[in-house]
């Protein structure tokens, strides 16, 4: 039985998602602030964080923070914040994925699915070593360098760039870099892979370069 921890403030919103979690054979546990729901994660283990954002105490994003420096449990956050901007602090903190309230329970149950499934595909994944040009992506490890260094990347930004090395010549359009790097039918706008491919260039670019991500105007990208 899959274990999941949810630290989320609002009772009423916990007891519906905790119903609904056990329905589905999950064990779930809760934490109704960010101090107690941190010292939960880190001193137990579970299978998915289930983590609003508002929370007293200590917010969401600090708590994710402190969660993906000690761990790397899947978290999926939960909040009625829901611009873009909201969006990528809750990824670029180590987030998993992105549920903005409200929410249909089916949507986050498909969700949760979709991320345990995702586990599984990387479980069964072979090593593997990705190059193209002075570019090299460790699969294994999830190090990637850059002229024999090693450039430091978020988890959406590597999981970005793997699927650009991966279709090295191929033009990819920014719905299909949502649906294989965010990994569902995402309710985040397109343009934050816009965000994401400009976070990539200025870790990988050097000046006065080409870049190695290509826009391909009206489509997408391309590695080439």
């Amino acid at each position: 039985m899959k274990r999941v921890l949810l630290i989320e403030d609002e009772k009423n919103m916990v007891r519906f998602i905790q119903l609904e979690l056990e329905h589905e054979s999950f064990e779930v546990q809760a934490a109704y602030d960010g101090k107690t729901g941190l010292e939960m994660a880190l001193q137990d283990n579970w299978d998915l964080i289930l983590l609003d954002v508002m929370l007293p105490g200590l917010n969401g994003i600090e708590v994710c923070r402190r969660i993906r420096a000690a761990k790397k449990t899947p978290i999926l956050m939960l909040t009625a914040r829901d611009s873009v901007v909201d969006r990528v602090s809750g990824l670029d903190s180590g987030a998993d994925d992105y549920m903005p309230k409200p929410f249909a329970i089916e949507e986050l149950l498909a969700r949760v699915r979709a991320i345990f499934r995702r586990l599984e595909l990387e479980g069964n994944a072979p090593h593997s070593m990705l190059s193209f040009q002075d570019v090299k992506v460790d699969m294994d490890a999830r190090i990637v360098y850059k002229d024999k260094q090693v450039v430091e990347l978020t988890k959406r930004e590597f999981d970005l760039l793997v699927m650009f090395m991966k279709n090295i010549n191929l033009v990819l359009t920014r719905d299909m870099l949502l649906d294989h790097v965010w990994g569902y039918d995402s309710l985040v706008e397109t343009n934050v892979v816009d965000v994401y491919v400009r976070y990539l260039r200025n870790k990988l670019d050097q000046a006065g370069e080409n870049s190695l991500i290509q826009t391909v105007r009206g489509i997408g990208y391309v590695m080439r």
